[in-house]
């Protein structure tokens, strides 16, 4: 449902600032995404074209066959795509037989050129993902 959706979403670092309206808005936009194991969901050098949530199941998050990450119910992935026009860094393939919430770039970029409001708050969130990253350089 929406609300679940909402609440999921919520959970994601660059949405975690945005009213329940603002989720709403994206939830509207996801679409359901089943995957069976050992399918690829995108592959290293691909082109973006979306991020992921992990509704349920295992989704292995790997380059030049070393694991980057697992990422697992409610965890988000490919979160940069919706940004970025770079080739995917990454190869993901389901562990297991997943559900998963799509958000398309396309869908993702027309609805932040229709509500400026949640434009802004994912660019703060953004800023402060980039000065939390700046922070951690500067104390190595």
């Amino acid at each position: 449902t929406t609300i679940e959706k909402v609440i999921l979403l919520q959970g994601v670092d660059i949405f975690k600032s945005l009213p329940i309206e603002g989720l709403a808005h994206i939830a509207a936009i996801t679409v359901d995404y089943s995957i069976h194991a050992d399918e690829v969901i995108f592959r290293e050098g691909g082109i973006p074209d979306s991020m992921y949530l992990v509704l349920e199941g295992e989704i292995r998050l790997h380059h030049n066959n070393q694991d980057v990450m697992i990422a697992k119910e409610n965890d988000a992935f490919g979160t940069w795509s919706l940004f970025d026009d770079q080739p995917r860094v990454v190869t993901a393939t389901a562990l297991q037989d997943s559900q998963l919430l799509r958000i398309d770039k396309d869908d993702f970029v027309d609805l932040l050129a229709d509500h400026v409001q949640i434009t802004q708050e994912i660019l703060k969130a953004l800023v402060g993902r980039m000065r939390g990253l700046m922070t951690r350089v500067k104390h190595k």
